[in-house]
């Protein structure tokens, strides 16, 4: 095997015109097989990667533009539930300053249905003291008529005799008889 390494240092010693050989320098030939990687790669692969990058680019591109109006819908979206919040706003102030409103009238109502029915109470119960007055009066005036009618008829039956109780029915009887004589 020493001898096949021999064979191709020793190549290297060789003169280069027109004859083929090895370069075994690491470094002058690694600069020239990647210059012409590279260029093979450029000269082949430039039509890919042009492709593979004009695909890319177009993928963005589309991405982008979708995005957008995916922005343009939501912002759409966004101003129309604005609208919609305002006006939901709005009703729902309109309901608050008509509930409150109502709320008034109907304190206002019931206040001044509560100020009628005392009125009426009131008059009642002055009717009703009034009522019971009268009453009372009448009663106190049957009490005192009784008493006087009984005090008379006392008086009477103790100081009438049969003289005066004569007397007294003659003088009633003349009476009914001029005022029956008066109606004819």
């Amino acid at each position: 095997m020493k001898n096949v390494t021999d064979s191709f240092v020793s190549l290297d010693y060789w003169p280069s015109a027109g004859s083929f050989g090895f370069n075994t320098d690491i470094l002058a030939t690694n600069l020239i097989n990647l210059s012409v990687v590279i260029g093979v790669l450029i000269f082949f692969g430039k039509g890919v990667l042009r492709d593979l990058l004009d695909n890319r680019k177009q993928r963005i591109l589309n991405a982008i533009r979708n995005s957008e109006e995916l922005r343009g819908g939501a912002v759409e979206q966004l101003e129309n539930a604005r609208a919609r919040l305002g006006k939901v706003q709005t009703e729902a102030d309109e309901f608050r300053i008509n509930g409150y409103c109502e709320i008034e009238r109907e304190k206002v109502n019931l206040i001044n249905s509560t100020y009628k029915t005392l009125e009426q109470l009131e008059n009642y119960k002055n009717e009703t003291i009034k009522f019971q007055q009268q009453r009372a009066i009448n009663q106190v005036r049957q009490r005192i008529f009784q008493q006087a009618l009984e005090g008379a008829l006392g008086s009477l039956t103790s100081r009438l005799n049969n003289e005066l109780h004569l007397r007294t029915i003659k003088a009633n009887i003349g009476i009914l008889g001029g005022m029956n004589k008066k109606t004819d």
